[in-house]
């Protein structure tokens, strides 16, 4: 018995070093922690389809929001980061989790509502403006509330306007613990404001009559990093195929697939990783 399973063991070994191929298969993908707005918007299946007809190489994306995108990356759950936090990228690169971060492209929030207008904001461009006046109006908010880059950008915006938004959480106040589109159907269906990054408002298909009520705020600026996670940490990282899908996106042909793509006509993605 103990000589069968030897020899067993042996044909085994054998089989494996006269298939290199097969190894070598099973480490062409690599896993991306990203954004539910970078998958919900379609973008990934626009650009991923280029890139592994040109290398090969597949790529499987974890959509969650980005508090929870750098969490799994900071355990090692992926072999890239791609998302829009930029205060949070540089933090977790600056900790040892991630190397070189790197902007990709940007686009910016928008603040959409329904032609009742409650705050009486439509049309507004200053932003703190907008909100301190829906929260001084207990106008209906509906929030991700799920340390998504969106919520991060809606926190940070509501404390720029002076309001604890958090104190009237259950009241005005929505928080929905959800996805994007998850929190355009619900804020849409209770009459609510909602912020939203402007790529997956154009690709929502649920509108109704909603429409965009400010934009154009400086302080809406919406920007998308990558980083290779640290092999150091994660002995398991896909060094060569998360770089060479870092240096794709960063190429004068990644940053022409982000741009071209479109819908109904409209860019929804600006690449900037020339700075």
């Amino acid at each position: 018995m103990l000589r069968r399973h030897l020899l067993s063991l042996a044909a085994g070994a054998a089989l494996a070093l006269a298939l290199p191929g097969t190894v070598q298969a099973q480490d062409q993908f690599i896993v991306v922690q990203s954004t539910t707005s970078t998958q919900n918007s379609g973008l990934f299946d626009h650009i991923l389809p280029i890139f592994q007809g040109e290398t090969g190489i597949e790529v499987r994306v974890v959509a969650v929001g980005t508090g929870q995108a750098i969490k799994n990356a900071e355990n090692g759950d992926g072999d890239v980061l791609f998302v829009h936090a930029k205060a949070a990228e540089e933090k977790f690169v600056a900790e040892g989790h991630g190397l070189k971060r790197s902007d990709v492209m940007y686009n910016d929030f928008i603040l959409v509502g329904s032609p009742a207008d409650p705050a009486g904001i439509a049309g507004t461009v200053d932003i703190s403006a907008a909100l301190a006046r829906i929260a001084e109006t207990e106008a209906p908010f509906a929030s991700r509330g799920d340390d998504s880059g969106t919520h991060k950008a809606e926190l940070r915006l509501w404390k720029e306007a002076g309001v604890d938004a958090a104190a009237a959480s259950g009241t005005w106040y929505r928080e929905t613990g959800s996805g994007m589109g998850a929190t355009l159907n619900t804020g849409t269906a209770m009459g609510a404001y909602i912020l939203t990054d402007r790529a997956t408002w154009i690709s929502f298909g649920n509108k109704g009559d909603y429409q965009i009520a400010v934009e154009g705020d400086n302080r809406l600026f919406n920007q998308y990093g990558i980083i290779l996670v640290n092999p150091g940490k994660h002995p398991n990282v896909k060094v060569r195929s998360g770089q060479a899908f870092i240096d794709w996106v960063l190429s004068d042909v990644g940053q022409q697939a982000i741009a071209g793509y479109k819908i109904d006509g409209q860019q929804l993605f600006f690449p900037n990783a020339g700075g």
